[in-house]
C-alpha cells in the first residue's frame, strides 16, 4: 500500500513538473536532431553558404571557428558576440579579443538569410554559428562532427566579460588553464582546441613581442615574421602573419608540430611545449592526427554545452545583429 501511495506521489511530481513552468527540466538538453521536423534543410543550407564563403576565402574558415569560441567564453554559446553596440549595452565586438579582429559576421548574416526563408523564426543565430563553425572546420580538410543544437540567443552581450574571459595571446600556461577551467574544459580539451590553430591567420600587434623578446623561438622562424612586423609598435600592427607556418588553410595536426620546433606563432602558443604539463599531450597529438581529430571534436562539442540558452530563455533573433 505504502509502495503505491509513494508510486502515484512520484508520478504527480514528474506530472506536474512536465506541465508547469520548468520547462528546463525536459528542454535544457541540446540534442543534434532539434530542428529534423521544424527546419529539415537547416544542415545543407549552413553547409552550401560556409562552403561557398570558404572557397571564396580559406581564411574565413578560422575567421568563423574563431567567433565561435569568442561566443561561447562569454556567457555561454549564445550568440551574444554578434549582436551590434546598442542604447542599452555596449557589445563584445569592440572588445580588446575582438576589435580588429573579429569578422565573419557578414557570413553569419547571409546563412542566417537564407535558414529565415526556409523556416522563418525557428533557429538561432546562436545554433547557426555552432554549426557554421563545424563546417568550417571540415571545408579545410578537418573532423567532423554531429553539432548539438537547440540554444537560444542572449538579449544582450557584455563588452567587460568578453575583456576578462576571452584568454589572451600573451597567456601564460597556467592562465590558459584557468581560463578554460572556469567554463568545464579540462587542460586536456584547452590544448586540442588550441589546435584550432592550424588554420587562420593572426595580426602582428599579438606576436611582437615573441618575435623580437621570446629566446623559446626557432631563429629563422622569428627572422621570418620580423620581415613584416616591424619592431616599433603601431608600425604594421595589422600585418597578418598564418598561425600554422606549414599549412595554414588546411585543418590538420602540423600546428603541434611546429610547436616541437619552436615555431609557435603565439606566445600562447608556445607554452603548449616548452618544458611544461602540456608537452605530453602536444607531443602525442604531433604524433597521431587521429587522437588530435577526436579530441578536438569531443572538446567542441563540449565547448558548446557552455551555459546554453534553452526553452523559454532569451529568443530567436530574427536578424543576428539586433535583438527582436
Amino acid at each position: 500500500m505504502a509502495s503505491k501511495k509513494l508510486i502515484s506521489i512520484l508520478v504527480l511530481v514528474v506530472t506536474l513538473l512536465l506541465q508547469g513552468d520548468n520547462n528546463y527540466v525536459v528542454e535544457a538538453q541540446l540534442t543534434t536532431n532539434f530542428y529534423s521536423t521544424s527546419c529539415p534543410n537547416l544542415l545543407s543550407t549552413v553547409q552550401t553558404a560556409v562552403k561557398s564563403a570558404v572557397n571564396s576565402e580559406a581564411r574565413m574558415g578560422a575567421s568563423i571557428l574563431r567567433l565561435f569560441f569568442h561566443d561561447c567564453f562569454v556567457n555561454g554559446c549564445d550568440g551574444s558576440i554578434l549582436l551590434d553596440d546598442t542604447s542599452s549595452f555596449t557589445g563584445e565586438q569592440n572588445a580588446a579579443p575582438n576589435r580588429n579582429s573579429a569578422r565573419g559576421f557578414n557570413v553569419i548574416d547571409n546563412i542566417k538569410s537564407a535558414v529565415e526563408k526556409a523556416c522563418p523564426g525557428v533557429v538561432s543565430c546562436a545554433d547557426i554559428l555552432a554549426i557554421a563553425a563545424r563546417d568550417s572546420v571540415v571545408a579545410l580538410g578537418g573532423p567532423n562532427w554531429n553539432v548539438k543544437v537547440g540554444r537560444r540567443d542572449a538579449r544582450t552581450a557584455s563588452q567587460a566579460a568578453a575583456n576578462s574571459n576571452i584568454p589572451a595571446p600573451t597567456s601564460s600556461l597556467s592562465q590558459l588553464i584557468s581560463s578554460f577551467s572556469a567554463v568545464g574544459l579540462s587542460t586536456r580539451d584547452m590544448v586540442a582546441l588550441s589546435g584550432a590553430h592550424t588554420i587562420g591567420q593572426s595580426r602582428c600587434t599579438n606576436f611582437r613581442a615573441r618575435i623580437y623578446n621570446e629566446t623559446n623561438i626557432n631563429a629563422a622562424f622569428a627572422t621570418t615574421r620580423q620581415r613584416t612586423c616591424p619592431r616599433a609598435s603601431g608600425s604594421g600592427d595589422g600585418n597578418l602573419a598564418p598561425l600554422d607556418v606549414t599549412t595554414a588553410a588546411s585543418f590538420d595536426n602540423n600546428y603541434f608540430k611546429n610547436l616541437m620546433t619552436q615555431r609557435g606563432l603565439l606566445h600562447s602558443d608556445q607554452v603548449l611545449f616548452n618544458g611544461g604539463s602540456t608537452d605530453s599531450i602536444v607531443r602525442g597529438y604531433s604524433n597521431n592526427p587521429s587522437s588530435f581529430n577526436s579530441d578536438f571534436t569531443a572538446a567542441m562539442i563540449k565547448m558548446g554545452d557552455i551555459s546554453p540558452l534553452t526553452g523559454s530563455s532569451g529568443e530567436i533573433r530574427k536578424v543576428c545583429g539586433r535583438t527582436n
